[in-house]
C-alpha cells in the first residue's frame, strides 16, 4: 500500500506528543512490528520559482486540435516587475478568480523539465500553471492543473506570488509497504499507524470515531442528523442470507453542487495514495477507505428506483462496470439490485447506470462488510482487481460501516454543500467475536525467554484486544485470561495467533537464537542410516541420483503388457490428479526412471545412469476410497481407525537405470557399454551398504528381458529367501515403446524387504596369514554361477574367509554345453598360522561338494 509520511506522522502527532521521525526511521519502526516496506521514494524536489498565483482572465485561442487559454495570471512581485504573467494553458478546470501554482521561468521541475518563456500556439507563454504530477505529487495522470477556491483559496498561508511548496507539502516521502494477506486492517492509515503507535511506544487514538484523530476539523459532525434510525427517502436494504453480508448500510446526501471539485489536500491523500481524483462524490469514499479501511461506493440517488436488494446474481446476467466492460455475471456473485435492476457487483466495482456524474445533485452512499470469499472469487472470475476487492478479500471492520457512513456524508456536505438527510438504512449485526483461552506466559514459553510482567496483556491491548483475568493460574503462576480480537482482526482464532502478536510487537530480534542440543544416541534411526549408506554408495559407484516422481502415466502397465493379474497393476488412483492422463501412484519406480532417462537422452546426454530412493505406494486389502469426514467438528476414534485402515503401505525401493557407454573411448582403449552385469553389481553395491549378503538366480520378470533377467534373493528375519528385487536389459518391446537405446539395463530392489542390522563399523585384524588357491570348475552352461559358488562355500567349511569369481572360460575342448568358472579362495585361521595342507584339503572339501550339488569336474 503506498502512503505518504505527512499522513501517518500528522494520524501519531498529539498536542501533549510531538512526533517526528525520518523516513529512515519510519522505514524501520515499521520492519520492528513485521511489516516490510518495498522501498519509500521522497516527493522528487523542484528549484526555482514555484509560487502561488490568482487567474485574473484569459482568452479562448481557436484554430487548434484542443482547447487552449492564453491566461493572465497575477504571480505578485515575483516576476520583479508585479505585472500579469502571461501563460498557455490547455487545462480546463480552472475558472477566473482561482488561485492555481505557477512555476515562472528559471525554475526546474521534477524530472530535470525546465521551465523558460517560449512561444506556443503562436503566444509567449511565461511559465507554466501546475499540476500535481508535475510536481512530483502523483503516479497517476491528472486530468488538472492544482486550482484553489473558495474557503481554501483564502487560507492565510496563501499568498499572492509566495513560495507554494510548503503548503502543497512537496517535502514529503511515499512509502509502499507491504501487506500480507492476513493484515487486511493495514491497507488503512488507521491500521498503519496503529501499528507505528505499537512500534514507536506512542498512545494511538482511533481515527474511526475521533476527526481529531484522523487530522480533519473538530467539528466535522456538528451539525450532522443521527444516522441511527432509518430516516425518510432512504431506501430499504434487504439481504439473501446466501450473500453471507452480514451487514449493509446506506446514507443520502441531497442538493449538492455537481461541479465541486474536492480540496486539494484531499486530492493530494488519494494521489500519494496512487488514487486519481474523479468527482467530489468518488473521492470522499476512497478517501475513507484509504483513511479506515473500508470500501464505500457513491450512488446517483436519482438513478436509484426503490428499494435495495443484495442477492445472488442469475447465472448469464449482464452487468456494465464503472470501467466501461460489459460483464457476464456468475449464479455465484454476489450483487446489489434496485427496482430497475443490478446496480453494483458488490465489493468489487459498482455499475455504470448509477455512477455520479456531472449532473449528480442526490448521493447515496454505501457500506458493507461482505464475505471474504466470495469477493475473492468474483474478482478472479472477472479478473476485476479494484482498491476495494483487496480490501473485502483480506476482512474489513463491520463495526466501522457507521462511522465511515457519517464521514462520508460529513465530508461532502463540507466540500459540495447539500443536506444531510437524517437516519440511515442499516441492516445486520456486528459479528461477536469468539473468546480465546490462554496464560500470559504462552508467549514467553514460545520465545524461550521470561518477558516484563504485564507484557502480554499490554501487547494484546494495543492490537485492540479486550483481555479479562479469570483469575486462575498455573503451576508456574502465570494468569489464565480470556482474549476477545478486535473486530478488524478476523485472523486471531486460537492462542497462537495471539503469542504471535506479542511476539512481533516485543520484536523478534529480540528473541535469542539457540543451538539445540543434539540429542543422546546416533542421531538417525537405523533405517534412514541405511538409506543414505546406499545412496553414497552408489553415488561414489559413479551414479546420479535423480528424485523419482510418484506419478506414473495411466497406461504404463499396457505399454509393458502385464498381465492382468499382476499385482503391480493394483494402483492408487488420484481422484484430482493435476494431469488427467497421469492420475496413478506408482507401485514401482521404473516408470519415472525410463521417463527420466528419455528426457535425458533426448537432450542429448546418451551415455548415463541415474539411480533413485523413493517411496512406493502398495494399495493393502482394506485400501480403497478414503473415507471423507465431516469438517463440522474433529473425527471420532472409529473414522480416526478407519482413516488409517485406508492409507496404502509405503516401502522404501532403490532403482537404477542406465544406456549408452559406462566408460567413453579415450587413448585408454575403446568404450566399455553398459551391460546386464552393470546392473548386478549395482545390486551387490547396495546390499554392501545395506549389510546384507544377496545372491542372484535367473529370472522373467517383465519389463527385463527374460534372457537377461537376475531375481535378487536375499534372506529375510524368518531365515526363509525371499525374492527382494530385479536386475538386468529391460525388453527391447519395452525399449521400443519407451523410445530407449537397445539394451538399456535397470534395476529395482526393495530396501525396506531387506533384513534390518546394526552393523556397528570395526576391522576385521588377524595376526595370522592367509593362503590363496585357485580351483577351475567345468559346469553345464545352464548352471548359474551363483549355485557352483554356494556349493563351494558349504563344501570349504570355517576356514575360507573369502570366495571370488575372476574367470569364464568357454571352449570346444570343455565338450559341448559347457563352460569353466574359475575362482580365487583365501583361507585363513583364526587362531594359528594355517599349513599348506589345511589349505587344499579344504579345498578338495569344496571341489567335491561342488560336484555332488551342481556336477561339477575339475578342469584338467
Amino acid at each position: 500500500m503506498l502512503i505518504s509520511q505527512d499522513w501517518l506522522t500528522r494520524l501519531l502527532r498529539t498536542s501533549t506528543a510531538p512526533f517526528s521521525v525520518t523516513s529512515e526511521e519510519m522505514d524501520s519502526g515499521f520492519v520492528r512490528v513485521g511489516f516490510e516496506t518495498e522501498g519509500y521514494a521522497h516527493i522528487e524536489e523542484s528549484t526555482g520559482p514555484v509560487v502561488f498565483g490568482r487567474v485574473e482572465d484569459y482568452e479562448e485561442l481557436e484554430g487548434f486540435k484542443k482547447p487552449i487559454r492564453y491566461c493572465e495570471v497575477n504571480v505578485g512581485d515575483a516576476n520583479g516587475t508585479g505585472e500579469l504573467q502571461h501563460i498557455i494553458c490547455g487545462a480546463r478546470n480552472f475558472r477566473k478568480g482561482d488561485t492555481v501554482v505557477v512555476s515562472l521561468p528559471g525554475a526546474v521541475l521534477p524530472g530535470g523539465f525546465e521551465i523558460a518563456a517560449r512561444k506556443t500556439y503562436g503566444k509567449i507563454s511565461e511559465g507554466m500553471m501546475c499540476s500535481a504530477a508535475e510536481l512530483g505529487l502523483a503516479s497517476v495522470q491528472t486530468a488538472g492543473i492544482i486550482a484553489l477556491r473558495g474557503a481554501e483559496a483564502r487560507d492565510p498561508h496563501i499568498v499572492i506570488g509566495a513560495d507554494a511548496r510548503d503548503f502543497l507539502g512537496l517535502d514529503d516521502t511515499v512509502f509502499d509497504v507491504n501487506i500480507t494477506p492476513d493484515r487486511g486492517y493495514a491497507l488503512s492509515a488507521r491500521g498503519l499507524a496503529r501499528e507505528l503507535a505499537s512500534s514507536f511506544g506512542l498512545s494511538f487514538r482511533d481515527p474511526a470515531w475521533d476527526p481529531a484523530a484522523a487530522a480533519l476539523p473538530t467539528d466535522l459532525f456538528a451539525g450532522l442528523p443521527d444516522g441511527a434510525e432509518p430516516g425518510e427517502g432512504l431506501p430499504a436494504i434487504t439481504v439473501d442470507e446466501d450473500t453471507k453480508c452480514s451487514r449493509f448500510g446506506i446514507r443520502k446526501v441531497e442538493g449538492i453542487d455537481p461541479t465541486a471539485e474536492s480540496p486539494y489536500w484531499l486530492q493530494r491523500e488519494l494521489l500519494l495514495c496512487g488514487q486519481r481524483p474523479v468527482n467530489a462524490a468518488t473521492d470522499v469514499t476512497n478517501y475513507i477507505m484509504f483513511l479506515l479501511g473500508q470500501p464505500m461506493h457513491a450512488f446517483d440517488a436519482g438513478r436509484i428506483a426503490g428499494d435495495l436488494h443484495v442477492h445472488r446474481a442469475v447465472e448469464g446476467e449482464k452487468l456494465t462496470t464503472l470501467d466501461g466492460v460489459e460483464r457476464t455475471l456468475s449464479g455465484e456473485d454476489v450483487v446489489i439490485s434496485d427496482e430497475t435492476g443490478i446496480q453494483s457487483m458488490a465489493g468489487v466495482m459498482g455499475g455504470s447506470t448509477s455512477e455520479i456524474s456531472a449532473e449528480t445533485t442526490d448521493v447515496f452512499f454505501e457500506a458493507a462488510h461482505f464475505d471474504q470469499i466470495t469477493v475473492a472469487r468474483t474478482s478472479r472470475r472477472h479478473r476485476l482487481s479494484s482498491e476495494a476487492s483487496r480490501r473485502f478479500e483480506r476482512g474489513t471492520d463491520p463495526a466501522v460501516i457507521g462511522a465511515a457512513l457519517d464521514y462520508a456524508v460529513a465530508l461532502l456536505t463540507r466540500i459540495a454543500g447539500g443536506t444531510v438527510i437524517a437516519g440511515s438504512s442499516l441492516v445486520g449485526e456486528i459479528p461477536v467475536m469468539r473468546i480465546i483461552d490462554m496464560h500470559t506466559s504462552a508467549p514467553g514459553r514460545t520465545a524461550g525467554m521470561t518477558y516484563p510482567s504485564g507484557t502480554t496483556v499490554g501487547r494484546l491491548t494495543e492490537v485492540g484486544c479486550s483481555v479479562t483475568p479469570t483469575g486462575q493460574r498455573d503451576a508456574n503462576g502465570a494468569m489464565a485470561i480470556e482474549v476477545t480480537p478486535p473486530t478488524w482482526r478476523p485472523d486471531l482464532t486460537m492462542p497462537a495467533d495471539l503469542v504471535e502478536e506479542v511476539l512481533r510487537l516485543e520484536g523478534l530480534d529480540q528473541i535469542p537464537s539457540v543451538i539445540p542440543s543434539s540429542p543422546s544416541g546416533r542421531g538417525l534411526t537405523p533405517r534412514q542410516r541405511r538409506r543414505r549408506a546406499v545412496g553414497h554408495a552408489l553415488a561414489w559407484n559413479g551414479w546420479l541420483e535423480i528424485l523419482p516422481s510418484p506419478f506414473i502415466p495411466n497406461d504404463t502397465f499396457d505399454v509393458w503388457g502385464l498381465a492382468d493379474e499382476d499385482p503391480r497393476r493394483d494402483a492408487v488412483r488420484v481422484l484430482n490428479p493435476l494431469e488427467s492422463d497421469v492420475a496413478t501412484i506408482g507401485t514401482t519406480l521404473l516408470p519415472s526412471m525410463i521417463d527420466s532417462l528419455r528426457r535425458n537422452i533426448t537432450r542429448g546426454q546418451k551415455d548415463l545412469g541415474l539411480f533413485g530412493v523413493e517411496q512406493v505406494t502398495l494399495p493393502t486389502t482394506a485400501s480403497g476410497l478414503s473415507p471423507m469426514p465431516s469438517t463440522a467438528g474433529r473425527p471420532s476414534a472409529e473414522e480416526i481407525a478407519a482413516l488409517k485402515a485406508s492409507l496404502p503401505e509405503q516401502p522404501l525401493h532403490v532403482a537404477v537405470i542406465a544406456a549408452g557407454d559406462r566408460e567413453l573411448q579415450g587413448t585408454w582403449g575403446p568404450a566399455q557399454p553398459y551391460s546386464a552385469a552393470d546392473a548386478f553389481e549395482a545390486a551387490r553395491v547396495i546390499a554392501r551398504a545395506a549389510g546384507v549378503e544377496i545372491s542372484l538366480r535367473n529370472g522373467e520378470y517383465l519389463p527385463w528381458h527374460p534372457g537377461r533377467c537376475a531375481e535378487i534373493v536375499a534372506v529375510g528375519t524368518d531365515g526363509e529367501k525371499v525374492v527382494v528385487g530385479h536386475a538386468g536389459e529391460l525388453h527391447p518391446q519395452v525399449c521400443e515403446r519407451a523410445e530407449l537405446p537397445k539394451r538399456t539395463i535397470a534395476l529395482e530392489l526393495d530396501l525396506d524387504g531387506l533384513p534390518l542390522t546394526e552393523n556397528f563399523p570395526r576391522p576385521v585384524l588377524s595376526p595370522f596369514p592367509a593362503l590363496y588357491q585357485d580351483v577351475a570348475l567345468v559346469v553345464d552352461e545352464t548352471t548359474p554361477a551363483a549355485d557352483v559358488e554356494a556349493a563351494l562355500v558349504g563344501g570349504a567349511g570355517d576356514l575360507l574367509e573369502s570366495i571370488r569369481l575372476f574367470d569364464v572360460y568357454h571352449a570346444e575342448a570343455l565338450g559341448e554345453g559347457k563352460r569353466s568358472l574359475t575362482y580365487s579362495l583365501r583361507f585363513r585361521a583364526p587362531d594359528r598360522t594355517l599349513t599348506e595342507d589345511e589349505a587344499s584339503a579344504a579345498r578338495e572339501a569344496a571341489v567335491a561338494a561342488a560336484a555332488e550339488k551342481v556336477g561339477a569336474t575339475l578342469r584338467g
